[in-house]
């Protein structure tokens, strides 16, 4: 739902119906599942918050029959496992971390990873 586009018209589209508070969201990514699965297919979304989209192309999903899942990770269920494999060494989270702060930085931690400044992905904080 933070998804960006090829199109600059597009993009900018979105951009300035987010400004004006009539859409939350910029749902290329969406847009494009449905658009391109194959009829009587599934698109899920996983993991995100949803808010206000528009253009949100409804006769393509009706008319492919296509179904539409969502839902939030389990955290608390997979927290542990993950973890655990982390201190094995079977899983590298570092590859996502772009940034480390101290924990007296964390609201400008926060401010960069909101509107994705500097290249910012994952910022991990330090006490």
């Amino acid at each position: 739902m933070e998804a960006t586009h090829g199109a600059a018209h597009v993009h900018l589209y979105d951009r300035l119906k987010q400004a004006v508070r009539s859409e939350t969201d910029r749902p290329h990514a969406l847009r494009q599942a449905i658009l391109s699965g194959r009829s009587g297919g599934i698109v899920s979304v996983i993991g995100v918050y949803g808010g206000l989209v528009d253009k949100f192309p409804a006769g393509a999903w009706m008319n492919r029959s296509l179904t539409l899942r969502t839902g939030q990770c389990h955290v608390q269920r997979y927290m542990r496992p993950l973890l655990d494999r982390i201190e094995r060494g079977e899983i590298d989270p570092t590859r996502v971390i772009t940034h480390r702060l101290p924990l007296a930085e964390a609201p400008h931690g926060y401010d960069i990873f909101k509107n994705k400044a500097d290249g910012c992905e994952k910022v991990v904080l330090k006490p």
